[in-house]
């Protein structure tokens, strides 16, 4: 699962209203950790709004962090851990927080955003399914 989520240049194929992810530097640091920066261009209705973020992929500990750095929020985050609880099985843990930059934006994409969001665990899991079969 780590890998899926890592993998952010297919995010277009399958996160709601993710249009494009384009890469602009992979860092290596030390100790199997790798920092991304990428744009990401979201998209709903007639609305396009591209934003930069920092992505760290932290492979020992299972561990990604997205740490916003500019367009249209004040601030946003989020975190993915991974739990390994046996097998080829574990449990994911991701939080979400972000506050957009301009009242008439929150207004006019809050609502919008808070349904994408709801639903990107879904497509995460969905594309787990298609990728490393269905468990049952």
């Amino acid at each position: 699962m780590f890998d899926l989520v890592a993998d952010v240049e297919r995010y277009p194929e399958f996160v709601p209203l993710c249009r494009s992810l384009k890469v602009r530097n992979r860092i290596p640091q030390p100790e199997g950790i790798e920092v991304v920066i990428a744009n990401m261009t979201v998209a709903y209705k007639f609305v396009q709004e591209t934003f930069t973020s920092r992505v760290t992929l932290d492979r020992p500990n299972l561990h990604i962090l997205v740490e916003y750095l500019e367009g249209p929020f004040r601030k946003m985050e989020n975190r993915w851990t991974f739990h390994p609880i046996g097998g080829q099985t574990c449990t994911v843990e991701f939080f979400l927080a972000y506050e957009f930059r301009s009242r008439t934006l929150a207004l006019f994409m809050g609502a919008m955003f808070d349904t994408a969001f709801r639903r990107f665990s879904s497509a995460f899991e969905r594309r787990a399914d298609r990728i490393y079969g269905q468990k049952g």
